[in-house]
């Protein structure tokens, strides 16, 4: 059993995994679960394909997952590669040349697909080269990918992990373990289930996901409802959050559900009360100028914007600083401590202020 601990949280359970390296990065063993996005480009334009990369890692993401579908794909691959400021996973499909291609090009993990990387020959030849260059390899496995014949047999949760756990067996017979496991289903209860039982059999990490989720919110909802129940039983040690939107979105929300978990502190934890009638004040717009102000930030602060000064600052006490409208005056509260009143139209700057003084005095 392990857990980690976040900054004024309770110890978070985590599934005890085997560590494998994506690059620099840690994937398992106790490392802090990572967030991945797949770039939408096509990998054979290198200038657009590094633009994105970058605009992922300015948003927080720590490995980056592109398409392989061809020889001249995987050729570009060398160059964004070395350019990258981020790891790269080479996304490989039906031909398991292009996977000995990408690891020679320099890729940081290899993704193969059960379902159609072909025969076995062909597996021992990817291990082999990922072997080689200490490159690890994510075996893939979703419900479209499962061989027909175990859905025949047994529910699509089972023969998912049956498929995942039939290529560990294989990789581990020839002797590779550095291997990370996904068992994705655009059905929540299905990839939860399948989850879970896969980590019972195996100590290997996971890439957590909920496959085909949908444009942004749905595919949030989708994926938060999944990610996080897996999350928050300890399972998982790396994620995608699919969405059928810009990557950004995905690395964002992907972020913010590590937060809702208590697995990630880091950046703006934003506490906002829904309002009621009682509310005098525009809590959604002060709420979104926050935002909009401090979404960016690295440091970690909790910042609260509570409709009302009647259990504002009391419901929102463990707020490094927050504010509570009243009849068109504000309480601006640091740790539950009312420090000052001032006018609504005032408000947001003054908190802003505050949010200044708390970075500085957090410094080292």
């Amino acid at each position: 059993m392990s857990s980690s601990m976040i900054s004024g949280g309770s110890p978070v359970y985590r599934r005890p995994s085997r560590r494998i390296y994506a690059g620099g990065v840690a994937v398992g063993g106790g490392a802090p679960v990572s967030v991945q996005s797949m770039c939408t480009t096509d990998t054979r334009d290198k200038a657009a394909t590094l633009a994105q990369i970058g605009r992922l890692a300015e948003a927080g993401c720590e490995i980056a997952r592109l398409a392989v579908p061809d020889a001249e794909a995987a050729d570009a691959l060398r160059d964004i590669c070395r350019a990258s400021p981020l790891p790269v996973v080479a996304d490989i499909h039906f031909d398991y040349r292009l996977a000995l291609a990408a690891a020679e090009a320099g890729a940081a993990k290899i993704r193969i697909n059960p379902g159609n990387i072909g025969s076995i020959d062909r597996l021992w030849a990817v291990a082999d080269a990922c072997r080689a260059r200490g490159i690890p390899i994510r075996v893939g496995v979703n419900a479209g990918s499962v061989a027909p014949e175990k859905l025949q047999v047994m529910p699509l949760a089972d023969a998912m992990v049956a498929s995942a756990m039939e290529q560990l067996e294989q990789l581990k017979s020839l002797g590779f373990v550095d291997v990370c496991l996904s068992v994705k289903a655009h059905s929540v209860p299905d990839t939860i289930a399948a989850y879970r039982r896969l980590s019972a059999l195996t100590d290997a990490p996971l890439h957590l996901g909920v496959t085909e989720a949908g444009t942004s919110y749905q595919g949030i909802v989708k994926s938060s409802a999944g990610i996080g129940a897996l999350l928050c039983d300890g399972i998982g040690d790396t994620l995608r959050v699919s969405l059928t939107a810009d990557p950004v979105e995905e690395v964002r929300a992907g972020i913010a559900i590590l937060k809702a978990c208590g697995l990630r502190r880091d950046g703006l934890t934003l506490v906002s009360c829904p309002a009621c009638g009682r509310c005098r004040i525009n809590v959604e717009a002060l709420a979104r100028a926050v935002e909009d102000a401090l979404g960016n930030v690295q440091a970690p602060i909790t910042v609260a914007v509570m409709g009302c000064a009647v259990n504002g600052p009391g419901e929102a006490r463990a707020a490094d600083v927050g504010l509570a409208g009243g009849d068109g005056k504000c309480v601006i509260f640091k740790k539950g401590e009312i420090v000052e009143t001032v006018e609504e139209g005032e408000a947001l700057g003054r908190l802003l202020r505050y949010a200044e003084e708390h970075f500085l005095l957090s410094r080292p």
